[in-house]
């Protein structure tokens, strides 16, 4: 199989260059996953506005949302990159470690992840009892678009990484003991 160099700045689209300029001054650097969508001269731009945009689901509950769908898809760059992120939004070594599992200590929040993550294996076929739970849990409608909306986005990433294998550069997640 083709193995995938992470881009430099110089090798991609200028438009792309710029976004590299300003990943480097908010994060202190442009994760590999980042540079590899700018093979794609419009990709990254596209992918970041669709990250980015607004949705009902707080940045906990979108991590965790991140965090169980790449266990799911076994995408150990978005899992480690997203048990970082989970930390500075709060979450514990020991839940973050449960949400992978798809379990969560708050009824809300596991109605969520167990949702995500039967969404995710099951292609959106899920048994009807978990969504009763999630709307039980007080969430909407417009929540569960958005968390289908959340599951396409790492699942896109998940699968960028697990076909070209790039280098992780977050500290590792732990293996599930």
């Amino acid at each position: 199989m083709k193995k995938f160099n992470v881009p430099t700045r110089e090798q991609v689209a200028p438009a792309n260059q710029a976004i590299f300029d300003n990943l480097h001054k908010a994060l202190g650097f442009v994760p590999n996953l980042y540079a590899t969508i700018a093979y794609s001269e419009n990709g990254l731009g596209r992918y970041l506005a669709y990250q980015n945009a607004k949705t009902t689901l707080s940045n906990k509950e979108k991590e965790a949302v991140n965090l169980v769908v790449s266990e799911v898809n076994n995408c150990l760059y978005c899992k480690s990159a997203h048990t970082l992120i989970g930390k500075m939004n709060g979450f514990t070594d020991a839940q973050l470690e449960n949400i992978r599992r798809e379990k969560a200590d708050q009824p809300k929040l596991d109605a969520l992840v167990k949702l995500a993550a039967a969404i995710t294996r099951n292609r959106g076929n899920v048994d009807a009892l978990l969504v009763d739970a999630f709307y039980a849990q007080g969430y909407t409608d417009e929540n569960l678009v958005d968390l289908i909306l959340q599951i396409s986005d790492k699942t896109a990433m998940n699968y960028l990484h697990n076909l070209t294998q790039i280098p992780v550069d977050f500290p590792l997640a732990p293996p599930l003991s």
